[in-house]
């Protein structure tokens, strides 16, 4: 079940008319340090696991 090009177009669509032009850049990167954030977090996790084997 992916998403094919017309209904990511009108994701984007519902997305942008949601948010507004001038907001999207302030998501994207609240997102990105979201993830971020989450990769960090797993890899601390992962190294402690090691270091408790």
């Amino acid at each position: 079940m992916g998403l094919d090009g017309p209904a990511v177009f009108v994701i984007l669509i519902v997305v942008l008319l949601l948010f507004g032009g001038k907001k999207i850049p302030e998501l994207m990167k609240g997102l990105g340090k979201g993830v971020k954030e989450f990769k960090d977090a797993s890899n601390g996790a992962n190294d402690e696991e090691k270091h408790n084997s």
